[in-house]
């Protein structure tokens, strides 16, 4: 009898842990599942709601009040996928200082917090991400660097909050860009107030701890850059650590691998050059996509994207020019692929197909407008866009309107 029972016991508890067994795999199952997206405004017949689009939903929005209170204007913005949970956040950069926005679910879009400037208001600032730190930089005086630890934001319980940061460099004063090489464990500090606006380069390899190492004081103002370890088809320049400037008054290529004895490749303008923003490599290394955010207004001409041949780094050419479809200012662009994103101020985020440039052929496939009251020559509008985010999600900053999520329509 008491065999009998004992085998019951023993069934009883092989059942429950069954069922256990069954509603973890299904909490796992629900965790995991791919989000549905329901977008707040469809694309359809040219708008999503009031803004004008091509092929381009709105997930979610919030407005500069709802991120920063009254007087708040938006500045750049970058995104973060916490390695742990997978879960995506949006970094949204104002006057006020760095917002930080779960958009793991755009339609539960949450605004975990804040980490306010250093000193004083300055819509100059600008966001980048290293092993799950966030590096802020600002034109506000004294600013310096901000080292924030993204763990912070698992931690909060009842959102919103104020964060503090978990470092502040103070060596460089004020900046107007930041730029990471993930590979190497660099940022490259630019427009500080240090040597008239030359990059400076910190190893930040040893979070979030930062040491310069060098910098670089030969050709004018550094608007902006990109830096990759390199591996394209200069074979002089394999696994070397190439910069690509987007200075005053030309595009400068330099080899950094030696961060106290940076060297000089080349050099190269074009024409009617105004103020060259940031560019992107092409997928292949070959080519190298720029803008420039004062061509429209002093030679009268569509917003352009200026396409270089790169192949040989030591000799660069100028290979084509697209002109767009407005003359909206251009202030800085992402190649993700084969599409580029250029944010666009006034005309928004536009889409370009660079999967055939080689052949001088660049179209746009999509837009997503979110300043509709014109498309001039005004620095209103979309001030940067992010669109690395797993999800195929992409963020939007826009200096007169806030935050925005957009996604290509059906994807």
């Amino acid at each position: 009898m008491a065999s009998k029972k004992m085998k019951m016991i023993k069934k009883s508890l092989l059942i429950l842990l069954l069922i256990a067994f069954n509603c973890d795999k299904k909490d796992v199952f629900e965790t995991n599942k791919q989000v549905v997206i329901n977008p707040i405004a469809k694309c359809e017949d040219g708008f999503a709601g009031e803004y004008p689009c091509n092929d381009y939903d709105l997930l979610t929005y919030f407005s500069l009040e709802d991120i920063g209170g009254p007087d708040t204007t938006g500045s750049n913005c970058w995104g973060w996928v916490d390695p742990d949970t997978n879960k995506e956040y949006a970094l949204m950069g104002t006057n006020k200082g760095v917002t930080f926005i779960d958009i793991t679910n755009p339609a539960k879009a949450t605004i975990i917090g804040t980490l306010k400037t250093t000193t004083e208001n300055n819509v100059i600032r600008d966001i980048k991400v290293f092993s799950s730190f966030a590096y802020i930089v600002s034109e506000a005086p004294g600013h310096g660097m901000q080292i924030f630890s993204l763990g912070q934001l698992k931690d909060v319980k009842e959102p919103p909050v104020e964060f503090s940061s978990n470092e502040n460099y103070s060596l460089i004063g004020s900046a107007k860009n930041i730029i990471i090489n993930e590979t190497s464990g660099f940022a490259y500090i630019l427009g500080t107030t240090r040597d008239n606006g030359s990059p400076v380069f910190l190893d930040i390899s040893k979070t979030p701890v930062a040491v310069e190492k060098g910098f670089y004081i030969k050709d004018s103002y550094a608007n902006n850059a990109e830096v990759i370890t390199y591996n394209g088809p200069d074979t002089d320049y394999i696994d070397k650590e190439i910069f690509v400037g987007s200075n005053d008054n030309n595009i400068v290529i330099l080899d950094v691998t030696d961060k106290e004895n940076p060297t000089e490749i080349s050099t190269i303008n074009y024409t009617n050059i105004g103020k060259t923003t940031r560019g992107s490599f092409t997928q292949d290394l070959n080519f190298f996509i720029i803008g420039d955010e004062k061509d429209e207004q002093n030679s009268a001409i569509n917003t352009r994207s200026i396409v270089f041949d790169f192949t040989d780094l030591d000799n660069p050419i100028h290979s084509f020019d697209f002109e767009g479809t407005t003359n909206a200012i251009d202030v800085t662009s992402y190649i993700n692929g084969n599409l580029l994103y250029q944010a666009n101020t006034t005309a928004g985020v536009r889409i370009l197909d660079v999967s055939d440039v080689e052949n001088k052929n660049i179209k746009e496939v999509g837009f997503f407008d979110t300043y509709p009251e014109n498309n001039n020559q005004e620095k209103n509008g979309v001030w940067s866009v992010y669109p690395f985010l797993p999800s195929g999600n992409i963020i939007v900053s826009d200096f007169n309107k806030g935050f925005f999520v957009i996604r290509k329509t059906n994807s």
